[in-house]
């Protein structure tokens, strides 16, 4: 059984120009053409094409897409990792849910809105034993005081802020420049600028060696696929290291 590509393109929630766009970089080959010239898709393409979702769904660019598609054979156990990642998430967000529906609960009912119950859900100690690992309890512990002692409108302006600068870099690791062009470097300043403003990290504290942190933080981006995530993937990552690199060898 196949479905056209009018079909696919309804049922994933997307177009038939995505489609084609997937198939011309050679991520989704249709499984046969018909006499009329239409793309059919057979079941192993719907679960190629359900990877690819995934893998989107995960902040990865097209091209680093396709280095995880080459990379692995196998489809089931490719999937297996992906529905880890995708129960990690429907946990986080159903305890996000509950904690925002006991808080609407509370204020309508004049009850007392207990901060645990609030919170549950939005939690920003998960790396707490790796940030102890690689830089000390002490690290943690001025980072957990900052973010803390933050308002809320703070908090979600450093969100945006974070947000932007890796929305910027994966579109410049996209526009093809160089990682020592002008535009680069400029993102390079931007990020040191933003990594100095996190108390607790060697580039926050006063007499730290910022210039070993920031190329150490550069090839985390590339080996951690968590991190490299938030700029398109490896491929993105390895832009942001080359132009860091670069920034710190000539101004840190």
């Amino acid at each position: 059984m196949d479905w056209s590509i009018q079909e696919i393109a309804k049922l994933a929630g997307t177009t038939s120009r995505t489609l084609r766009h997937y198939d011309d970089l050679g991520l989704l080959p249709p499984s046969r053409i018909g006499g009329n010239g239409y793309r059919y898709y057979d079941r192993a393409a719907l679960v190629r094409l359900q990877r690819i979702l995934l893998l989107r769904e995960l902040g990865l660019g097209l091209p680093a897409i396709a280095d995880v598609l080459a990379g692995q054979t196998g489809e089931a156990r490719a999937l297996e990792g992906h529905l880890g990642w995708l129960r990690h998430e429907q946990d986080r967000l159903a305890r996000q849910v509950a904690s925002v529906e006991r808080t609407i609960e509370a204020l309508e009912g004049g009850e007392e809105i207990m901060a645990k119950d609030m919170l549950d859900g939005f939690d920003h100690t998960q790396y707490r034993e790796e940030v102890e690992e690689r830089w000390g309890a002490d690290a943690f512990a001025a980072g957990d005081r900052w973010w803390r002692g933050m308002r809320d409108d703070e908090r979600a302006a450093w969100k945006e802020r974070s947000a932007a600068l890796g929305r910027d870099w994966a579109a410049a690791a996209e526009s093809g420049v160089a990682p020592d062009s002008a535009e680069a470097q400029a993102l390079a300043k931007r990020h040191v600028e933003w990594l100095t403003g996190i108390p607790g990290t060697p580039a926050g504290t006063p007499g730290g060696d910022v210039r070993a942190y920031v190329l150490g933080l550069g090839d985390m981006y590339v080996a951690d696929p968590r991190f490299a995530a938030n700029y398109g993937g490896e491929q993105g990552a390895t832009f942001v290291r080359d132009a860091l690199t670069v920034f710190a060898e000539a101004n840190l």
